[in-house]
């Protein structure tokens, strides 16, 4: 007698589901960022009381307190930099396994774009006269666009005929594409006009905000601002973060990067069409990384053919820190990151009495910390709490 199949009953997705599936990872993003912030703080302030009897011309713990909100403002604008880069090399890995050393240049490619868009606009007299943000929100789909579309086409060209091929094999290619983009965009930026340091053109974003006035003296006080272009980049990188988690974990086609993720024959077997699943995968990389160079464009005013090399690997190692192949550790890791750098560029030279400079020294750091994550870490940060890599 045959024995009827018991019915697999249907989960559905609910909205407290998705709310919590979208809006959860922020939530440990957020305590990250506290505590990171709050422990650096005491740290430093603390160096400051052991430092305080070597100066005579200042007063350490003063000094660091005056400049500390600042210096946490600085941090969180660097950290969102490169967490948004670091996203792309998440998406990336977390399908194949394999670390696109050409995404820094993919960010650099949007960031030309943006600089094209607005040289277009700005010569045919419309740029002042079109509203912020509409500007950004247009200037960054613009961006979005073409280096994604660039990211499908060098996943196509350069990377699937290696698929098989050992792990080093498609990384050396990673590395030809780098250098390959590197001086096309330095031919295309010369023959079209923008030049070697193409200038990005922006309508007018009005003054910084003036959060509050640090008291030094009765009759002497120091702003804290934030400049508008930096709170834009903020608020965009959020919403990117916040999209990117409504799409791997709140739908069919999140379903389906996670599946490719977790084993790729048996997606196939299932009906998933695994080449298309991984161009998706680079398109939304890529996207992410052309309009995380757009917002760095507007922010600092310049770019150059090189100008994704050093954030493309300080964001690589921001996705190690926290853990490669998950989302919010993307986030994290940048934020943690930023927050570092910002606190060495800003305090290195103040404690030593001018005998360090802390600008020049803030790249050590990124790199120690990838060293450091390598050898005693590396899962990273939240890398241990992710049974799927995206």
């Amino acid at each position: 007698m045959a024995v009827a199949a018991i019915p697999t009953p249907i989960v559905r997705r609910t909205l407290r589901m998705t709310l919590a599936s979208v809006f959860g990872p922020l939530g440990q993003v957020f305590l990250f960022v506290v505590g990171s912030a709050v422990v650096l703080s005491v740290v430093t302030v603390l160096i400051a009381v052991l430092l305080r009897g070597t100066r005579t011309d200042v007063d350490l713990v003063q000094a660091t307190l005056v400049i500390l909100p600042q210096v946490l403002i600085d941090g969180l604008v660097r950290g969102f930099l490169f967490a948004t880069i670091a996203l792309g090399y998440t998406m990336v890995y977390g399908v194949l396994e394999f670390i696109n050393f050409a995404h820094g240049e993919i960010f650099m490619v949007g960031a030309f774009a943006g600089a094209a868009f607005g040289s277009v606009l700005a010569s045919s007299g419309v740029l002042s006269a079109l509203p912020v943000p509409l500007y950004v929100v247009v200037a960054v789909l613009v961006g979005m666009a073409v280096s994604g579309l660039l990211a499908v086409s060098i996943e196509r060209v350069a990377y699937r005929p290696l698929r098989g091929a050992p792990r080093l094999v498609p990384l050396i290619s990673a590395i030809g594409v780098s250098l390959l983009l590197q001086d096309a965009v330095r031919l295309i930026a010369n023959l079209s006009g923008l030049g070697f340091n193409a200038r990005f053109q922006t309508p007018n974003f009005g003054p910084p905000i003036r959060l509050a006035e640090i008291p030094v003296s009765p009759d002497r006080a120091i702003p804290l601002i934030l400049d508008v272009r930096a709170l834009t980049f903020i608020i965009a990188a959020i919403l990117m973060l916040i999209g990117l988690n409504y799409l791997v974990n709140a739908t069919k086609l999140g379903t389906a990067i996670r599946a490719v993720a977790q084993d790729r024959p048996t997606a196939s077997l299932m009906g998933i069409n695994v080449n298309q699943i991984i161009a998706l995968t680079f398109l939304i990389g890529g996207a992410l990384g052309g309009a995380a160079g757009v917002l760095f464009g507007i922010r600092v005013g310049t770019v150059n053919p090189y100008v994704g090399f050093l954030p493309g690997l300080k964001a690589f190692t921001a996705a190690v820190l926290g853990g490669i192949g998950n989302i919010p550790g993307a986030m994290v890791g940048g934020i943690v990151l930023g927050f570092l750098e910002a606190f060495v560029a800003s305090y290195l030279s103040l404690m030593t009495a001018g005998a360090f400079s802390g600008a020049s020294y803030a790249d050590i750091v990124a790199f120690g910390i990838l060293i450091l994550i390598l050898i005693f870490k590396p899962s990273g940060l939240l890398g241990e709490a992710v049974s799927q890599k995206v």
